[in-house]
């Protein structure tokens, strides 16, 4: 049965301000919104499918209910350790999404955490049919929390639509979010969606989903910090592909030497700069503005501060110098709301076309 007919949700991605490798040593991170965000609408329909669009990976696929019912496990009841996958269920599905010779792409990752989470919430009753469509403004695979961003709207519109949270959104308001405990539900379900497409998540990245503004993290405990300023940024993505298996075990290595102190001006020394983030510091700073590597480093994104009395037309002169040097490049805030539901007039009409379109 569900609880709403239709709802559009949406989730920022995240940057790490400072402390992306010290963390791994147990020292403080700072996770900050990026508000670069994914929208959701889910959307109650008669036809006896469900059925998921994921126009950003070129992603549409449609099951009827009847069929999707059969992967649910005889003995199952309703989940309720969110800390844990069940493991039928995961195996179940993954010979049910089926990637190439057991390689699991992008898409089918996206397919089995949506799966997933539906079949966990509705399984216990006559499964719905419906279909949810999700455009994202975050590139996928550069470090910016695009799955998890991904996964806190799957969350928190599936437990919406199941009439696990309530619709927090009155008729006269554009936007809404929900109460902390509420947040504290999608967060865990969110979770969920995170283990199954990384395996073993640190949990910031969903947490900066569903909180926003800006998290400390340290050895695995993860603090909202209130009063964040909204901040202008400029984030910058090298296109450089990396591996942030291959980065984190490389700054291991050269503490093991004590070669140096773990500071963020020594992130160059520690290996894990790039002759592209060099660019990108070198262009802005040309500007008088300053830029630092998010994330695992070795490439990927850069951020660069914009102050707020930094004129526009440094901006631009800047953004189109970044794309000049074939970098893609947007101008964006840190610090924004975390998850919320949108009536259809708070959301940017291209992006509400596309979610219209399916």
């Amino acid at each position: 049965m569900m609880h709403v007919s239709e709802c559009i949700v949406s989730a920022p991605g995240k940057a790490i301000l400072h402390g992306e490798h010290a963390v791994v040593h147990g020292k403080v991170a700072l996770a900050v919104s990026l508000n670069l965000r994914t929208y959701l609408r889910l959307k109650a329909t008669n036809t006896g499918k469900v059925c998921i669009n994921l126009p950003n990976i070129d992603t549409f696929l449609c099951w009827h209910v009847s069929e999707v019912e059969q992967l649910m496990p005889c003995s199952r009841g309703k989940q309720e350790d969110l800390k844990h996958l069940d493991p039928e269920l995961v195996k179940r599905l993954r010979e049910f999404v089926g990637g190439a010779n057991g390689n699991f792409d992008t898409s089918n990752m996206a397919t089995l955490a949506f799966l997933y989470m539906y079949l966990s919430l509705f399984g216990s009753g006559e499964l719905p049919s419906l279909t949810v469509s999700v455009w994202s403004e975050l590139p996928t695979g550069a470090g910016l929390g695009s799955s998890a961003a991904y996964s806190v709207c799957l969350a928190a519109a599936l437990l919406c639509a199941r009439g696990a949270i309530p619709a927090p959104l009155k008729e006269w308001e554009h936007t809404a979010r929900w109460c902390q405990e509420d947040l504290e539900l999608i967060n865990s379900w969110a979770f969920q969606g995170e283990m199954i497409i990384h395996g073993n998540p640190s949990g910031v990245d969903n947490a900066v989903g569903t909180w926003g503004g800006m998290l400390r993290f340290l050895a695995g405990r993860i603090i909202p910090l209130s009063r964040v300023p909204l901040l202008r940024i400029l984030l910058t993505n090298t296109k450089v592909p990396r591996s942030t298996k291959v980065l984190v075990a490389r700054v291991k290595d050269k503490i093991n030497k004590e070669l140096i102190d773990i500071n963020q001006h020594h992130l160059n020394v520690m290996g894990v700069g790039h002759p592209a983030l060099d660019t990108l510091c070198r262009v802005t700073l040309a500007k008088g503005l300053h830029s630092k590597l998010t994330g695992a480093g070795g490439g990927g994104c850069g951020i660069t501060l914009l102050r707020p009395e930094t004129d526009s037309s440094v901006v631009q002169t800047t953004i189109r110098e970044l794309k000049d040097c074939d970098f893609d490049c947007w101008e964006t805030s840190i610090g924004g709301p975390g998850v919320q539901v949108h009536s259809p007039l708070s959301v940017k009409e291209d992006i509400l076309g596309i979610l219209n379109r399916y």
